[in-house]
């Protein structure tokens, strides 16, 4: 006849504790393998994946802003579009807003022509 009492409820207290530590780590094995695929998916991205990375470009964006609008007229979405397909580099999701509120800054170089319609000259 088995001892019922002190040990025996400390064996199966094992058992189950046994049983939790193996679940545990097989659940750590699963997430660390699926770290490990989204720092390969991260690496694969480039600079921009590291963080907040500034791309470098040849000029700002008040001259990059400047020489596209040079003589012409045009709207802030439209202006934005254009001095990326120019070759300014940029990261921001808000991209258009940081072009408006570039035009509307430097009253100086740009001219407001009518709402949101913007020259420079």
């Amino acid at each position: 006849m088995a001892k019922k009492g002190k040990s025996g409820d400390s064996e199966a207290d094992m058992k189950r504790q046994q049983a939790a530590a193996t679940a545990i780590i097989k659940k750590r094995d699963e997430l660390r393998s699926k770290l490990a695929e989204l720092d390969r998916e991260l690496r694969a991205l480039g600079p921009a994946a590291k963080g907040r990375v500034r791309p470098r470009n040849d000029m700002n964006l008040v001259e990059a802003l400047r020489k596209v609008l040079n003589g012409k007229t045009m709207g802030v979405t439209q202006v934005s579009e254009v001095v990326q397909k120019a070759g300014y580099k940029t990261f921001a999701a808000n991209f258009r807003t940081i072009v408006n509120q570039t035009l509307i800054k430097n009253r100086k170089i740009f001219k407001k022509v009518s709402r949101g319609q913007y020259t420079a000259g």
